[in-house]
C-alpha cells in the first residue's frame, strides 16, 4: 500500500487560490479515479476535483471555507501497490568526512541562532504551536488580530481548530460595545455619553422588528452574490458610465432565422438562435472600432489583440455568470453557434472551468430574454464596454421606397450600449452601436450556412 497526495490543480493562468467549499467524500471511503472528492470556489467560478487515482481517502488536510494555494495538498488517498519513490535511501552509503571542531561549533551557534528566530516569527502558530487554516490568518491580518489574541479563541474545528465561524464571532464579540461598564455612566449626569452609545443598537432594533412586523425573512447572501454586489459597486465608482441606445430593424433577420433555422439543426445538431448572429455583429464592429477593445488598468489604456466576447448568462440560482466566446472575430457562424450553445448550457449546469469565463475584452448581455425593451448595464472591469440587447417586437413602422411612404409591421429592437466616458468619448460609443445595427439591418436574406 501507499499513499497518493492530491493537490489542487492549476485552474487558470491567473487563479493562485481558491476556497474549499465542500467535501464530496469522507475519509475512508472509496474513490474512483475522475471522482470529484472535493469543490473549490474562485472569485470567478465554482469547480470540482476529481482524484488521479482509485483508493481509499485517508485524511483531509483542509476544512471547508479554509483557502488553498495551487499545489498544496488537499487530501491524501490510499493506493493499492507501491508508487515510484525517489526518496529511497535504503541504497544510499553514507560517507564521514571529518570537520574541524572550530567550525562544528560555529556552525552549532549559527543554527540554534536560527531557530530562535524563527521560532519568534513563525506564521500560522501562535504560543501554542497551533495550527491556524490560511483563512483564518488573513480574517486575523485584516481584523489586527494578534497571534496572542488567536491563541484565546476556542476552536470548534477538527481537533479544536478555529473556523471561519470561530473567528468572526470573536471579531463581532470584539467590536460589539460592553454592556456592564456602561451602567455607572449612565448614572452619572452626561447626557451626551448616553446618547451616543445606544444609537446602533436602536437601529438594529428597528431593523429586527420591521422584518418580524412584516414578516420577511432575512437571508444571507451566496458567496457568488456577495462576488457580484461588490464587482458592481466597484465598477460604477470606478467607470464614468455613459449610454447610447438606438433602434433597430431586424426583420430580415427574423424571417432568414425561421426559414433556416430547421435546416440548420438537421445539419448541424444545433439549435440556432438569435443570439449568435448578435455576437457576430459585435465582432465585426469591435474589429472595425479597436479603441472599444481596450482595458484600463491605472493610468494606462491596454489595446487588446484578440477579440473576445463576454456572454452574460442567467444562472437558475438567479445569481449572473460570464463565460468568455475567445477570438470571437475568428469565428463563422456555425462555429459561433455551436460556442454559445455550449457555454450556455455549461454555465447552467456549473460546469465551466475557470478559463473560460477569464479574459474577455468586451461584454454582451441579452436584457430580452426576460423582455425588456432596453437596459443600462454596468460595466464589467477592467472592460470599457458591455452591450445590452433588448426584446425584439412586431411595431408600426414607417418603410421608405422609391413610391413614398407607407406603414408596415416591422421586428424592431433596442441596442443600449454602456461605456466608460474616462476613455471613450460619445462619438465613439455611439458610432459602435450604429455600427453593429447597420450589420444587422444590412442581413442577406439569401445567405447560406
Amino acid at each position: 500500500m501507499s499513499k497518493f497526495e492530491l493537490k489542487l490543480p492549476r485552474m487558470g493562468e491567473s487563479v493562485a487560490e481558491a476556497t474549499l467549499t465542500s467535501w464530496l467524500k469522507e475519509v475512508g471511503d472509496t474513490i474512483e479515479m475522475d471522482e470529484a472528492v472535493f469543490e473549490i470556489a474562485t472569485d470567478k467560478v465554482d469547480s470540482e476535483v476529481p482524484s488521479e487515482v482509485d483508493g481509499v481517502l485517508v485524511e483531509k488536510l483542509f476544512n471547508v471555507d479554509d483557502v488553498v494555494k495551487v499545489g498544496e495538498t488537499v487530501a491524501i488517498i490510499e493506493v493499492e501497490g507501491d508508487m515510484d519513490d525517489s526518496s529511497d535511501s535504503g541504497n544510499v552509503e553514507e560517507e564521514t568526512v571529518e570537520v574541524p571542531s572550530e567550525v562544528v561549533e560555529d556552525i552549532a551557534q549559527t543554527v540554534e541562532s536560527a531557530k530562535v528566530t524563527a521560532a519568534s516569527t513563525k506564521l500560522g502558530q501562535g504560543s501554542t504551536d497551533r495550527f491556524y487554516s490560511p483563512l483564518v490568518k488573513n480574517i486575523a491580518k485584516q481584523e489586527g488580530i494578534s497571534l496572542s489574541e488567536l491563541d484565546t479563541i476556542e476552536g470548534t474545528g477538527m481537533e479544536g481548530r478555529v473556523t471561519k465561524s470561530d473567528i468572526l464571532a470573536f471579531v463581532d464579540s470584539r467590536n460589539s460595545p460592553v454592556t456592564e461598564p456602561l451602567a455607572p455612566k449612565v448614572e452619572k449626569p452626561q447626557p451626551q455619553v448616553v446618547q451616543s452609545i445606544p444609537e446602533p443598537k436602536v437601529e438594529k432594533q428597528v431593523q429586527v422588528q420591521v422584518a418580524a412586523a412584516s414578516g420577511g425573512e432575512v437571508m444571507e447572501m451566496s458567496r457568488m452574490g456577495k462576488l457580484i454586489a461588490k464587482h458592481m459597486i466597484e465598477s460604477v465608482s470606478t467607470s464614468a458610465h455613459v449610454q447610447s441606445f438606438i433602434e433597430v430593424d431586424v426583420t430580415n433577420i427574423v424571417n432568414w432565422r425561421n426559414k433556416i433555422k430547421d435546416a440548420f439543426y438537421a445539419s448541424e445538431g444545433e439549435k440556432l438562435t438569435f443570439t449568435p448572429i448578435f455576437m457576430e455583429a459585435v465582432a465585426k464592429a469591435l474589429k472595425k472600432y479597436p479603441m472599444m477593445n481596450i482595458s484600463v488598468e491605472g493610468e494606462s489604456v491596454i489595446k487588446k489583440k484578440n477579440i473576445n466576447i463576454g456572454m452574460a448568462a442567467a444562472l437558475p440560482d438567479g445569481n449572473l455568470i460570464v463565460p468568455v466566446i475567445k477570438n470571437a472575430d475568428q469565428l463563422n457562424l456555425v462555429g459561433m453557434t455551436k460556442v454559445v450553445n455550449d457555454l450556455a448550457d455549461r454555465s447552467r449546469k456549473n460546469q465551466l472551468k475557470p478559463d473560460e469565463v477569464q479574459g474577455g475584452t468586451y461584454t454582451v448581455t441579452n436584457v430580452g430574454t426576460f423582455g425588456s425593451v432596453f437596459g443600462t448595464p454596468i460595466i464589467n472591469q477592467p472592460q470599457v464596454g458591455i452591450l445590452a440587447l433588448g426584446a425584439i417586437r412586431k411595431i408600426p413602422a414607417v418603410i421608405e421606397t422609391s413610391e413614398g411612404d407607407f406603414i408596415g409591421v416591422r421586428s424592431k429592437m433596442y441596442l443600449s450600449h454602456s461605456y466608460d466616458h474616462r476613455v471613450v468619448n460619445g462619438a465613439l460609443g455611439s458610432m459602435f452601436a450604429k455600427a453593429v445595427a447597420d450589420y444587422l439591418e444590412a442581413w442577406d436574406v439569401n445567405r447560406e450556412i
